[in-house]
């Protein structure tokens, strides 16, 4: 089959590899589509943590946001999924340790994360197989771009709900890129009046075309009390600076990464009376992001700026925009039907 494999640092493109197989607990998916996030490029660039600390070896196969389609079954696997659209999660679990016993498989300590870690290629490939357990079903009312858009939309999700944030309140987003405007998203969804900070005119003027009106660059951010605030940038100064902003008693969500170490004052964390929190991945949200989608409740299809196929995407990760890219921040991967194995 065909399959998007990084072989060097800057050096990726589509190969012919052997299709894989489902494994007792597995199912094979044909991809529809698929996402491509900053994890991605980083891996593409050699710049990913996980590459140092030998997590993640060349070659890569990457992709952890995709929807396809069920076309076979492992032993033990419900016979119920084939021919279902689905997603899935990016990360999994051992299913035997306490963290994983307990709902906290995402934070395995001997997890996989499909498409990033060495153990499970990913999803930009024409088909992918994954254990039964990580699929989420996807209705009728999701369609392929919203079904490859519900890992990031799982982790603006979480974000919002750890925020905490009840009707009225005030919400500031450090960060329009997709985290940041899909946590916007949510975060008006829930009835709060949000804000966005940040730094580019594009990213500014488009966070605006999706009806957000308070959008700011550092020096016009208006002095308001802030009853929460999303940290969703790669910013290493904007963390501290989340934590002096938001309202005493509230909370700080932290989702976004930098490239190297962000320090805040835990002095200020502590006589401020906050709730810090910290956002790893999508796993408990998914479920939830395709309840919004499917509903209507967040539509985050504008976001997606263009739609390449399999060999367009080397030079998409090499920070080139394709020619009839809009202004939002997510490249979709169409995988041609033409492509898959029946």
């Amino acid at each position: 089959m065909k399959a998007f494999v990084i072989t060097a640092p800057g050096e990726a493109g589509v190969h012919d590899v052997e299709p894989p197989t489902a494994a007792p607990g597995d199912v094979l998916v044909d991809v529809h589509r698929a996402g491509v996030c900053g994890t991605d490029v980083e891996l593409y660039t050699g710049e990913m943590q996980y590459i140092e600390d030998g997590h993640t070896t060349f070659p890569i196969r990457i992709g952890h946001e995709w929807m396809g389609t069920v076309s076979a079954i492992g032993e033990g696997v419900d016979r119920a999924w084939l021919g279902r659209r689905v997603t899935g999660d990016t990360m999994l679990g051992c299913g035997m340790c306490r963290r994983c016993r307990s709902g906290r498989q995402h934070v395995c300590q001997f997890r996989g994360e499909l498409g990033i870690r060495d153990g499970r290629p990913g999803a930009l490939a024409e088909q992918v197989a994954v254990p039964a357990t990580s699929l989420r079903a996807l209705p009728d009312t999701v369609d392929d771009a919203l079904g490859a858009l519900v890992e990031p939309g799982g982790n603006a999700l979480r974000s919002v709900q750890a925020a905490g944030l009840q009707p009225g309140d005030r919400a500031l987003i450090l960060g329009p890129g997709t985290i940041g405007l899909l946590a916007a998203l949510f975060a008006r969804a829930a009835g709060a009046e949000v804000h966005l900070l940040g730094r580019s005119e594009r990213s500014l003027e488009f966070a605006r075309s999706l009806g957000f009106s308070g959008v700011w660059t550092e020096e016009d951010l208006p002095d308001l009390p802030w009853d929460a605030v999303i940290e969703a940038s790669n910013a290493k100064h904007l963390p501290a600076r989340a934590l002096d902003l938001v309202e005493p008693g509230k909370r700080v969500v932290y989702v976004g990464l930098a490239g190297s170490p962000s320090l805040l004052d835990s002095r200020t964390l502590a006589l401020k009376d906050v709730t810090a929190v910290g956002v790893l991945s999508a796993s408990p949200g998914l479920t939830g992001a395709v309840e919004a989608y499917g509903s209507g409740a967040v539509d985050p299809r504008p976001l997606i700026a263009a739609t390449v196929a399999l060999d367009g995407l080397a030079p998409v990760l090499a920070g080139a925009r394709p020619d009839d890219a809009g202004q939002g921040p997510k490249i979709h991967v169409a995988i041609a039907a033409e492509n898959r194995k029946d």
